[in-house]
């Protein structure tokens, strides 16, 4: 954990916590960043529609299932009636896979919802107590259908499957654990999914923007999203259903990243009635978390939104080039990893493979599937797991490099302290001679505030005490 030294020695009092806190990793592939709340200014303007964080884990619990859980609505207030949180219905909700490395989907689970009001006549969200998802003092309710995209169609999978409401509180919702049960529905073939709020899951100490901690690293420690809940779509299928030809075995490694989707053309009419038409336009998108926050640059981030990972070429300078490690240089005299970054294209683009660069471990790039034609693999940005990798009976918060090939960034479990590896990565933590300060560096942030479910959906229950009060 990082101490509180004044600005000039900070790099002391940096190296002083790390000699007694650093975990120095005998694997070294790890990656990436931390979460995308409010990162790019037009869906910072439309919370429905922004991406927060992406997951993507074997089940512990089912360990021939991957679940897959994407997350939108940044800082959600509990108790923000009387609309409380919906999914946008007029909005394509989209978990993505690719399994040959082309950067294009094979597979798109989409979510679509429609709103009903049993009156429109109360500005009540819920009437009376809620015990159930059919409860007739449930005012508002939300039905979704979920398709299955490939090449060959779309198959519904779920039709009228009903999201879990937000949770209004104590008195309104007394077993609100049973109402978000019931919301999880059976998938044909095996597998489940669920919709509907929870609490946020990601942890950090979000003063990274106040000076990079302070400018002395006296801001950490604080876990900035506690007590804020967002939307939770998840899924569970078999393996079978990502891997390339539907082999695990030969093909374990899939990409993984979520998108939303508007309607091109929005009509306001005189009683505010929005009409929309014209087709799906792309303009929120998250794989490997942060890469829009901190790695692109502000006039290019709504382009990034609405990017496809097959033209993801277009960034690469900001990924050799980054601006991260420029500013701790200056704030904190930590030395900068010389650049092209070469290190940070196989983490964030092509995956690791021995084959992929220098890094030299095999571990979570399409390219080792076996019917993948590597002349036809497109780096790209992804979040990418490596299926054949069993759930560690001993979780590390550092994934990879804490020895534990389970976790980040090996895909992304709910635990893993994404913002810890961030800042290791970003000073260099792959690359030989690092300066021995970057092995420690920590937001002091280690934990969620509030215990992960052991069971799918495995996202906590939605918070319902006031953020100010916590």
């Amino acid at each position: 954990m990082l101490q509180r030294p004044s600005r000039r020695p900070a790099i002391a009092g940096v190296v002083a916590a790390v000699a007694a806190a650093a975990c120095v990793a005998s694997l070294a592939p790890a990656v990436t960043q931390a979460s995308s709340h409010r990162e790019a200014p037009l869906v910072a303007g439309e919370p429905q529609l922004d991406n927060t964080d992406v997951y993507a884990f074997v089940s512990p619990d089912a360990p021939n299932t991957v679940t897959m859980i994407a997350n939108w609505v940044p800082f959600e207030e509990p108790n923000g009636g009387p609309n409380f949180y919906p999914f946008a219905n007029d909005a394509a909700y989209d978990i993505n896979i690719d399994n040959d490395g082309d950067a294009r989907a094979d597979l798109i689970y989409r979510w679509t919802f429609n709103d009903t009001y049993r009156s429109k006549n109360t500005f009540l969200y819920n009437t009376n107590v809620v015990t159930s998802l059919d409860d007739p003092d449930l005012n508002f309710l939300q039905t979704y259908k979920l398709e299955a995209i490939t090449s060959s169609g779309s198959t519904v999978l779920v039709n009228n499957g009903r999201a879990a409401p937000s949770r209004v509180g104590r008195a309104s919702m007394p077993n609100y654990g049973a109402l978000a049960d019931s919301a999880i529905t059976s998938l044909p073939g095996g597998g489940r999914t669920f919709a509907g709020q929870a609490d946020d899951p990601f942890f950090l100490d979000l003063r990274i923007f106040d000076l990079l901690y302070g400018g002395d690293f006296s801001e950490v420690g604080q876990d900035t999203v506690r007590g804020y809940n967002v939307n939770t779509i998840a899924i569970q299928v078999p393996k079978s259903a990502l891997a390339l030809k539907g082999d695990a075995t030969r093909n374990p490694v899939v990409g993984v990243w979520s998108t939303t989707s508007r309607q091109r053309i929005e009509v306001v009419d005189t009683l505010n009635n929005r009409n929309r038409y014209g087709g799906w336009q792309q303009v929120s998108r998250l794989g490997m978390p942060l890469v829009n926050e901190l790695v692109i640059p502000v006039g290019r981030k709504d382009e990034f939104n609405a990017t496809a990972p097959r033209n993801d070429s277009r960034f690469l300078q900001f990924v050799t080039n980054p601006e991260v490690p420029g500013r701790i240089r200056d704030v904190y005299q930590i030395p900068a990893p010389a650049t092209p970054r070469q290190d940070l294209v196989e983490v964030f683009l092509t995956g690791l493979c021995k084959a992929c660069g220098k890094i030299g471990v095999d571990l979570n790039s399409q390219r080792l599937n076996l019917d993948v034609n590597p002349a036809q693999f497109v780096p790209s940005e992804q979040l990418r797991l490596n299926m054949s990798v069993p759930p560690s009976a001993t979780p590390n918060r550092l994934g990879v490099l804490g020895n534990d090939n389970a976790g980040f960034p090996n895909g992304r479990r709910l635990a893993d302290d994404v913002t810890d590896v961030t800042l290791r990565v970003a000073e260099g933590v792959l690359l030989p001679n690092h300066p021995p300060v970057v092995d420690g560096l920590s937001d002091a942030v280690d934990t969620n505030a509030v215990a992960f479910r052991g069971t799918f959906p495995y996202v906590a229950l939605p918070n319902v005490v006031a953020v100010n009060q916590n």
